[in-house]
Protein backbone atom coordinates (compact mmCIF):
# COMPACT_ATOMS: atom_id res chain seq x y z
CA UNK A 1 0.00 0.00 0.00
CA UNK A 2 1.15 3.82 -0.64
CA UNK A 3 1.87 6.04 1.95
CA UNK A 4 1.12 9.45 0.99
CA UNK A 5 2.70 12.27 3.22
CA UNK A 6 -0.89 14.18 2.70
CA UNK A 7 -4.07 12.81 3.64
CA UNK A 8 -7.45 13.81 4.36
CA UNK A 9 -9.96 13.16 6.76
CA UNK A 10 -13.84 13.36 7.40
CA UNK A 11 -15.84 13.25 9.78
CA UNK A 12 -18.98 11.17 7.95
CA UNK A 13 -22.06 12.00 9.90
CA UNK A 14 -24.48 14.13 8.22
CA UNK A 15 -23.36 13.26 4.79
CA UNK A 16 -25.49 11.47 2.15
CA UNK A 17 -23.42 9.26 0.21
CA UNK A 18 -23.79 10.17 -2.99
CA UNK A 19 -21.75 13.81 -1.71
CA UNK A 20 -19.01 11.75 0.27
CA UNK A 21 -17.96 9.88 -3.22
CA UNK A 22 -18.20 13.60 -5.18
CA UNK A 23 -16.13 14.76 -2.31
CA UNK A 24 -13.56 12.09 -2.68
CA UNK A 25 -13.38 12.47 -6.69
CA UNK A 26 -12.59 16.54 -5.68
CA UNK A 27 -9.68 15.15 -3.90
CA UNK A 28 -8.81 12.40 -6.26
CA UNK A 29 -8.85 15.31 -8.71
CA UNK A 30 -6.51 17.66 -6.64
CA UNK A 31 -3.61 14.96 -6.37
CA UNK A 32 -4.85 13.67 -2.79
CA UNK A 33 -4.18 9.79 -2.52
CA UNK A 34 -6.10 8.71 0.98
CA UNK A 35 -9.35 9.78 2.52
CA UNK A 36 -9.79 8.98 6.21
CA UNK A 37 -13.31 8.30 6.99
CA UNK A 38 -15.16 7.25 10.69
CA UNK A 39 -16.96 5.41 12.62
CA UNK A 40 -19.93 6.53 13.95
CA UNK A 41 -23.52 5.74 14.90
CA UNK A 42 -24.78 6.34 11.41
CA UNK A 43 -23.68 4.40 8.00
CA UNK A 44 -21.55 1.32 8.45
CA UNK A 45 -18.06 2.93 7.36
CA UNK A 46 -17.12 -0.80 5.81
CA UNK A 47 -19.82 -0.21 3.83
CA UNK A 48 -19.45 3.42 3.15
CA UNK A 49 -15.61 2.49 2.30
CA UNK A 50 -17.21 0.29 -0.44
CA UNK A 51 -19.27 3.16 -2.00
CA UNK A 52 -15.96 5.14 -2.35
CA UNK A 53 -13.72 2.51 -3.68
CA UNK A 54 -15.99 1.29 -6.20
CA UNK A 55 -16.74 5.34 -7.41
CA UNK A 56 -12.71 6.35 -6.95
CA UNK A 57 -10.08 5.17 -9.30
CA UNK A 58 -6.63 5.61 -7.50
CA UNK A 59 -7.82 6.88 -4.39
CA UNK A 60 -7.48 4.80 -0.60
CA UNK A 61 -9.70 4.63 2.01
CA UNK A 62 -8.58 4.60 5.40
CA UNK A 63 -10.77 4.05 8.62
CA UNK A 64 -10.19 6.09 11.74
CA UNK A 65 -11.12 4.44 13.48
CA UNK A 66 -13.39 1.29 13.38
CA UNK A 67 -14.83 0.68 17.11
CA UNK A 68 -13.36 -2.80 18.49
CA UNK A 69 -16.74 -3.37 20.40
CA UNK A 70 -18.59 -3.44 16.95
CA UNK A 71 -17.23 -6.23 15.31
CA UNK A 72 -15.41 -9.61 16.64
CA UNK A 73 -12.19 -10.35 15.53
CA UNK A 74 -13.13 -12.41 12.74
CA UNK A 75 -16.23 -10.48 10.67
CA UNK A 76 -13.07 -7.46 10.98
CA UNK A 77 -10.86 -9.28 9.39
CA UNK A 78 -13.59 -10.18 7.02
CA UNK A 79 -14.00 -6.47 6.02
CA UNK A 80 -10.41 -5.79 5.72
CA UNK A 81 -9.37 -8.61 3.43
CA UNK A 82 -12.32 -8.83 1.65
CA UNK A 83 -12.27 -4.68 1.09
CA UNK A 84 -8.65 -5.53 0.24
CA UNK A 85 -8.95 -8.57 -2.29
CA UNK A 86 -11.60 -5.92 -4.19
CA UNK A 87 -10.10 -3.39 -4.67
CA UNK A 88 -6.55 -3.87 -5.07
CA UNK A 89 -5.41 -3.05 -1.56
CA UNK A 90 -6.73 0.41 -1.42
CA UNK A 91 -8.31 -0.03 2.03
CA UNK A 92 -6.18 0.39 5.88
CA UNK A 93 -7.80 -0.58 8.50
CA UNK A 94 -7.64 1.64 11.77
CA UNK A 95 -8.54 0.05 15.16
CA UNK A 96 -9.52 2.01 18.25
CA UNK A 97 -11.07 1.00 21.81
CA UNK A 98 -13.53 3.95 21.70
CA UNK A 99 -14.96 5.63 25.17
CA UNK A 100 -17.13 4.46 27.97
CA UNK A 101 -19.81 6.44 26.60
CA UNK A 102 -20.46 5.24 23.39
CA UNK A 103 -19.60 1.62 24.56
CA UNK A 104 -21.83 1.37 27.47
CA UNK A 105 -24.11 4.11 26.83
CA UNK A 106 -24.75 3.97 23.27
CA UNK A 107 -24.07 0.23 21.81
CA UNK A 108 -24.90 -1.46 25.38
CA UNK A 109 -21.89 -3.16 26.33
CA UNK A 110 -19.47 -3.34 29.09
CA UNK A 111 -16.29 -1.35 28.46
CA UNK A 112 -13.01 -2.55 29.64
CA UNK A 113 -8.91 -1.47 30.01
CA UNK A 114 -8.42 -0.18 26.73
CA UNK A 115 -5.05 -1.12 26.48
CA UNK A 116 -5.49 -4.90 27.52
CA UNK A 117 -8.85 -5.22 25.42
CA UNK A 118 -6.84 -3.55 22.51
CA UNK A 119 -4.21 -6.09 23.19
CA UNK A 120 -6.59 -9.40 23.64
CA UNK A 121 -8.80 -8.56 20.05
CA UNK A 122 -5.41 -7.98 17.75
CA UNK A 123 -4.01 -11.50 19.51
CA UNK A 124 -7.38 -12.70 18.16
CA UNK A 125 -7.26 -10.92 15.13
CA UNK A 126 -3.33 -12.63 14.51
CA UNK A 127 -4.61 -15.96 15.22
CA UNK A 128 -7.62 -15.94 12.71
CA UNK A 129 -6.95 -17.53 8.98
CA UNK A 130 -9.13 -15.78 6.67
CA UNK A 131 -10.93 -18.52 4.42
CA UNK A 132 -11.37 -16.22 1.22
CA UNK A 133 -9.78 -15.49 -1.38
CA UNK A 134 -6.52 -13.49 -0.14
CA UNK A 135 -5.56 -9.93 -1.48
CA UNK A 136 -2.46 -9.81 -3.28
CA UNK A 137 -0.58 -8.05 -0.29
CA UNK A 138 -1.19 -8.39 3.17
CA UNK A 139 -3.39 -5.73 4.56
CA UNK A 140 -2.09 -3.13 6.92
CA UNK A 141 -3.34 -2.30 10.23
CA UNK A 142 -2.49 0.48 12.68
CA UNK A 143 -4.38 1.58 15.57
CA UNK A 144 -5.97 4.81 17.75
CA UNK A 145 -2.52 5.30 20.23
CA UNK A 146 -2.54 8.52 22.47
CA UNK A 147 -0.33 7.39 25.58
CA UNK A 148 2.55 5.19 26.17
CA UNK A 149 1.22 2.12 26.59
CA UNK A 150 -0.95 2.49 23.55
CA UNK A 151 1.94 3.37 21.19
CA UNK A 152 4.07 0.28 22.44
CA UNK A 153 1.33 -2.11 21.52
CA UNK A 154 1.21 -0.26 18.28
CA UNK A 155 4.91 -1.36 17.60
CA UNK A 156 4.55 -4.27 18.94
CA UNK A 157 1.24 -5.65 17.72
CA UNK A 158 0.31 -4.16 14.26
CA UNK A 159 2.02 -1.79 11.41
CA UNK A 160 1.63 1.68 13.17
CA UNK A 161 -0.38 4.30 14.62
CA UNK A 162 -2.93 6.82 13.96
CA UNK A 163 -2.97 9.50 16.99
CA UNK A 164 -5.96 12.05 16.66
CA UNK A 165 -6.14 15.41 18.03
CA UNK A 166 -2.71 15.58 18.91
CA UNK A 167 0.34 18.28 18.62
CA UNK A 168 3.72 18.07 16.89
CA UNK A 169 5.35 17.68 19.85
CA UNK A 170 3.20 14.76 20.49
CA UNK A 171 4.44 13.17 16.95
CA UNK A 172 7.99 12.97 18.46
CA UNK A 173 7.09 11.37 21.45
CA UNK A 174 4.85 8.73 19.56
CA UNK A 175 8.05 8.43 17.35
CA UNK A 176 10.48 7.58 19.70
CA UNK A 177 8.02 5.28 21.10
CA UNK A 178 7.50 3.50 17.70
CA UNK A 179 10.56 3.68 16.84
CA UNK A 180 11.70 3.33 12.56
CA UNK A 181 9.67 0.95 10.53
CA UNK A 182 6.78 1.73 12.01
CA UNK A 183 3.53 3.86 10.34
CA UNK A 184 2.82 7.00 12.40
CA UNK A 185 -0.61 8.49 10.37
CA UNK A 186 -1.55 11.82 12.45
CA UNK A 187 -4.97 13.90 12.31
CA UNK A 188 -4.20 17.34 12.09
CA UNK A 189 -7.47 19.72 12.05
CA UNK A 190 -7.25 22.81 10.35
CA UNK A 191 -9.31 26.38 9.80
CA UNK A 192 -8.86 28.66 6.89
CA UNK A 193 -9.10 31.69 8.72
CA UNK A 194 -7.25 34.77 9.26
CA UNK A 195 -9.28 35.84 12.63
CA UNK A 196 -7.66 34.45 15.58
CA UNK A 197 -10.24 35.01 18.12
CA UNK A 198 -12.67 32.68 15.25
CA UNK A 199 -10.36 30.21 15.41
CA UNK A 200 -9.10 30.38 18.85
CA UNK A 201 -13.39 29.75 20.03
CA UNK A 202 -13.30 26.73 17.94
CA UNK A 203 -10.04 25.73 19.19
CA UNK A 204 -11.22 26.26 22.62
CA UNK A 205 -14.29 24.32 22.05
CA UNK A 206 -12.23 21.39 20.84
CA UNK A 207 -10.34 21.20 24.08
CA UNK A 208 -13.44 21.70 26.37
CA UNK A 209 -14.93 18.95 24.59
CA UNK A 210 -12.20 16.75 24.33
CA UNK A 211 -11.30 17.06 28.12
CA UNK A 212 -14.62 15.25 29.18
CA UNK A 213 -13.54 11.93 28.06
CA UNK A 214 -11.29 10.25 29.97
CA UNK A 215 -8.46 9.18 27.34
CA UNK A 216 -8.30 12.41 25.57
CA UNK A 217 -8.11 14.36 28.92
CA UNK A 218 -4.87 12.52 29.72
CA UNK A 219 -3.46 13.28 25.94
CA UNK A 220 -4.63 16.29 26.81
CA UNK A 221 -2.78 16.40 30.59
CA UNK A 222 0.49 14.73 29.21
CA UNK A 223 0.62 17.70 26.19
CA UNK A 224 0.72 20.49 28.49
CA UNK A 225 -2.98 21.99 27.35
CA UNK A 226 -4.46 21.38 30.41
CA UNK A 227 -4.11 20.88 34.13
CA UNK A 228 -4.85 18.60 36.28
CA UNK A 229 -7.85 20.26 38.19
CA UNK A 230 -9.39 21.61 35.02
CA UNK A 231 -13.38 20.79 34.76
CA UNK A 232 -14.22 22.99 31.98
CA UNK A 233 -13.78 26.98 31.43
CA UNK A 234 -10.95 28.81 30.44
CA UNK A 235 -8.84 27.45 27.58
CA UNK A 236 -5.36 29.10 27.00
CA UNK A 237 -4.69 30.85 23.58
CA UNK A 238 -1.57 27.73 22.90
CA UNK A 239 -4.32 25.49 23.32
CA UNK A 240 -6.54 26.32 21.30
CA UNK A 241 -3.63 26.90 18.79
CA UNK A 242 -2.26 23.18 19.17
CA UNK A 243 -5.76 21.91 18.18
CA UNK A 244 -6.63 23.78 14.98
CA UNK A 245 -3.87 24.99 12.89
CA UNK A 246 -5.47 28.25 11.47
CA UNK A 247 -4.06 31.31 8.70
CA UNK A 248 -3.38 31.04 5.67
CA UNK A 249 -2.00 27.90 3.23
CA UNK A 250 1.14 28.65 4.10
CA UNK A 251 0.56 29.06 7.92
CA UNK A 252 -1.25 25.59 8.28
CA UNK A 253 1.18 23.94 5.76
CA UNK A 254 4.02 24.66 8.69
CA UNK A 255 2.07 23.01 10.86
CA UNK A 256 1.81 19.98 8.80
CA UNK A 257 5.61 20.37 8.31
CA UNK A 258 6.67 20.64 11.85
CA UNK A 259 4.17 16.77 12.30
CA UNK A 260 6.50 15.62 9.20
CA UNK A 261 9.86 16.46 10.99
CA UNK A 262 8.94 15.78 13.99
CA UNK A 263 8.68 11.88 12.58
CA UNK A 264 5.06 11.36 11.19
CA UNK A 265 5.21 9.60 7.60
CA UNK A 266 1.65 10.95 6.99
CA UNK A 267 -0.50 14.11 8.39
CA UNK A 268 -4.32 13.40 7.39
CA UNK A 269 -5.74 17.11 7.42
CA UNK A 270 -9.23 17.70 8.97
CA UNK A 271 -11.40 20.65 7.88
CA UNK A 272 -13.36 22.47 10.54
CA UNK A 273 -16.95 23.62 8.42
CA UNK A 274 -16.81 27.19 9.65
CA UNK A 275 -20.69 27.42 9.78
CA UNK A 276 -22.21 24.09 10.63
CA UNK A 277 -21.51 20.55 10.84
CA UNK A 278 -20.78 19.65 7.19
CA UNK A 279 -18.24 20.76 4.85
CA UNK A 280 -19.06 24.06 2.06
CA UNK A 281 -16.94 24.69 -1.36
CA UNK A 282 -15.73 27.33 0.84
CA UNK A 283 -14.19 25.43 3.41
CA UNK A 284 -12.69 23.56 0.42
CA UNK A 285 -10.50 25.94 -0.89
CA UNK A 286 -8.06 25.19 1.79
CA UNK A 287 -7.91 21.13 0.74
CA UNK A 288 -7.25 22.55 -2.79
CA UNK A 289 -4.65 24.75 -1.58
CA UNK A 290 -2.50 22.31 0.38
CA UNK A 291 -3.20 19.36 -2.73
CA UNK A 292 -0.35 17.81 -3.79
CA UNK A 293 -1.02 19.10 -7.07
CA UNK A 294 -0.77 22.62 -5.63
CA UNK A 295 2.60 21.75 -3.74
CA UNK A 296 4.60 23.86 -5.91
CA UNK A 297 2.85 27.18 -5.64
CA UNK A 298 3.20 26.70 -1.68
CA UNK A 299 7.30 25.77 -1.65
Amino acid sequence: MRIDKLAVWINTMGYPSADLVAFARRLEGWGYGTLWINDGMGSDPMVLAAKILSDTERLQVALGVANIYSRDPTMMIGAQYGLNEQWNGRFLLGLGASHAFIVEGMRGHSYQKPVATMRAYLDAMAGLDYAGPPPAEKPLTVIAALGPKMLELARDKVDGAHPYSTTPQHTAMARDILGPGKLLLVEQRVMLESDAGKARAVGRGLVSGLATMPNYRNSLLRMGLIDEDYAGGEVSDAAADAMVAWGDALAIRRRLQEHWDAGADQVAIEVIPKDGALLTAEDEKILEQLAPNAEQQLA
